[in-house]
């Protein structure tokens, strides 16, 4: 006679706690375990390129900020090529393309400075428009969350960028859409992430 087979449930899923800024941001969190911050330095100072500030919210389905985020970021540098072992001497001394960043504790605020990344090689002779990864993490999230950020100064590349076009409804793309200001000087793209509601941001399965 067949045995049944017993098969393990699945783990309880758990949102990334207050621990989360211990573990990967320590130094927000009071903890100076390391003399540098893994992954704050995104371009380096040899990267070539305009050099950007981006910064924004992340805001939850009441319309308020969520005070305790982490975001980490990855990119190309100015002539879109990413860091990689692949690429080795392709990219700048000290270019990373990634980084990690956490919202201020008080106004939800997060910010980084980089440089604006080139257009990159896509699936099947596509290019991509220049864009930033974004992954995010925070109590209340149960997944991580992945997006990504475009630059409304790059509309011809940001209409024919395949990823952008994948999204059927048009008015949501506009969810990935940093704008383009300048404070002080310096150029700066605000990009608010909106987990729920009216303009929820557009999140990928990946």
């Amino acid at each position: 006679m067949p045995q049944s087979l017993d098969y393990l449930k699945e783990t309880p899923s758990q949102t990334a706690g207050p621990y989360v800024h211990i573990g990967l941001a320590p130094g927000a969190a009071g903890f100076d375990i390391y003399g540098q911050e893994l992954g704050w330095d995104i371009a380096g100072p040899n990267a070539q390129g305009e050099r950007i500030r981006v910064e924004g919210l992340v805001i939850d389905g009441t319309g308020s900020p969520v005070k305790d985020v982490l975001l980490e970021a990855w990119q190309a540098n100015a002539a879109g090529i990413y860091a990689h072992p692949e690429h080795a001497g392709a990219v700048e001394d000290g270019f990373r393309g990634w980084g990690r960043v956490i919202t201020d504790f008080a106004t939800g605020e997060w910010g980084f400075d980089t440089v604006k990344p080139g257009s990159v090689p896509g699936r099947n002779g596509t290019v991509q428009a220049p864009h930033i990864n974004l992954w995010i993490v925070a109590r209340g999230i149960n997944v991580g969350l992945n997006t990504r950020l475009y630059f409304e100064d790059e509309a011809e590349a940001n209409a024919a960028d395949p990823v952008i076009n994948m999204i059927e409804w048009e008015n949501r793309r506009q969810t990935l859409i940093a704008r383009r200001n300048e404070t002080d000087g310096k150029v700066v793209y605000r990009f608010d992430i909106r987990l729920q509601g009216e303009n929820e941001t557009v999140f990928f399965d990946i």
